[in-house]
């Protein structure tokens, strides 16, 4: 088997920083996982990551996650050992042996906690996800689009709890461990969606962990020859600058697992004058500069720290921060009808439909 990269402790600094790019304000803050993975790989050794197309199309994948409101997952760490416990159950249920671990999302906490079960359990990872970015529900993931469940799921707590779901569709998994993980005190870990190295083949969106690391390297390496660090990010991407303004309005809630608001802007430089918001469900979800709609979900919406290019969160936002707002093209799978029906604008309740984001 050819692997891509060995990924050790000290890389997964960089990748926490691109997952959080990624993340597109959501996804959980990546410190957390980063902490865990850093101690898991440090205890077991370094992680392997592959190619999804190095599968055997009869071996046996299973991606993992944390899944939770992100203002709960950075007051309410991990016990340590609730992803490889959920890994191995599932294992158990299914009756065989798994062969490799995948990443859930990209983004935030879930581009490194896969790490933590790829070391412990001395099994690669592959270079890719379910996403492409960061979603807030559990059905917005490629695997549904290609007709993959997402049970048999097991998810466990830092109390020591593990539950087993066996669902009729993967909305209702949403539905269901929604529920659950608001009961488990508002964050879970959990393993999901098991499915062959064919169908992997077939749905993963690839090279996301390595997009991950090199966007963290760009960043690091950016600063290092004080060049322009969102720049550099905005290049790396593809993506174009939507807005560079300063905060001033945030309203964020969290409402049944998931962290809800908007947050306004006024722009500063060449900016002045403007105004720009963003609404957010974990994840920025859709853009409006000066009251009109400039890019929306699939597509991806970061905001960056203007002076240092740090990824921000749309839990840390802070009245007065000086940001800048970039967006760039989701991956084509979300682009189709079904895609667009999964994780559009409308689907989350916005009176819009979607058009497609042109970085050029």
């Amino acid at each position: 088997m050819n692997i891509l990269r060995t990924i050790h402790a000290e890389d997964l600094d960089d990748i926490a920083i691109g997952g959080a790019i990624l993340g597109t304000g959501g996804g959980g803050d990546p410190y957390v996982g980063k902490l865990m993975a850093k101690e898991a790989i440090r205890k077991h050794g370094p992680v392997e990551l592959i190619d999804v197309s190095e599968l055997a199309d009869d071996a046996l994948v299973v991606p993992v996650c944390m899944m939770g409101a992100p203002t709960v997952m950075t007051e309410k760490l991990p016990r340590g050992d609730e992803l490889l416990t959920a890994f191995r159950k599932l294992e158990q249920l299914l009756g065989r042996k798994i062969d490799a671990v995948l990443c859930g999302e990209a983004g935030g906490v879930n581009s490194t906690t896969p790490f933590v079960v790829a070391a412990a359990a001395g099994l690669p990872l592959i270079d890719g996800d379910g996403m492409g970015r960061a979603y807030p529900e559990l059905q917005m993931v490629t695997f549904t689009l290609h007709g993959i469940s997402a049970t048999p799921m097991v998810l466990c707590d830092d109390k020591g709890n593990a539950l087993v779901l066996e669902t009729v569709s993967n909305a209702w998994t949403e539905r269901l461990a929604r529920a659950a993980t608001v009961e488990m005190g508002g964050s879970a870990l959990l393993a999901f969606y098991p499915m062959s190295g064919k169908q992997a083949k077939a749905c993963v969106v690839r090279g996301t962990l390595s997009l991950c690391a090199n966007l963290g390297l760009e960043l690091r390496e950016s600063r290092l020859s004080n060049g322009d660090p969102v720049g550099a990010i905005a290049g790396k991407l593809g993506a174009s600058i939507l807005f560079h303004g300063r905060l001033t309005d945030i309203d964020r809630r969290t409402i049944g697992g998931f962290a809800r608001g908007t947050a306004r802007f006024d722009g500063v430089e060449d900016w002045k004058g403007q105004t720009f918001r963003l609404d957010f469900q974990n994840e920025f979800l859709m853009a409006e500069r000066n009251g009109e709609i400039v890019c929306t979900t699939p597509d991806l919406i970061t905001l960056l720290e203007a002076e240092s290019g740090n990824p921000v969160t749309a839990d840390s936002l802070r009245y007065g921060l000086r940001l800048v707002a970039l967006a760039f093209p989701c991956n084509p799978q979300w682009k189709t009808d079904a895609g667009i029906a999964l994780v559009g604008p409308r689907y989350f309740g916005y009176d819009t439909d979607y058009i497609p984001f042109d970085a050029h």
